[in-house]
């Protein structure tokens, strides 16, 4: 595969982005970021949204590999 699908790397760094304020809230620095984050229940939703990203992300990737595959074996 030469390059990664757009969506597999917006969803990645969405969820990356998700992920950080989640494991802030949860080391207990999460009040530094946003009063919000102070509770821990919020950043497991975080880290839950994340976890839901990075699966979703993994649609495209498959799909474009497996559009690869059929096009390697010339099967249509």
């Amino acid at each position: 595969m030469k390059r990664y699908p757009f969506s597999f790397v917006a969803l990645c760094l969405l969820g990356l982005a998700a992920s950080l304020p989640g494991l802030a809230s949860l080391a207990g620095a999460g009040g530094l970021i946003h009063p919000v984050l102070d509770d821990p229940m919020a950043g497991l939703a975080f880290i839950i949204s994340a976890l839901a990203l990075f699966g979703s992300a993994g649609f495209p990737l498959v799909l474009a590999r497996l559009r690869e595959q059929e096009a390697k074996t010339g099967q249509r």
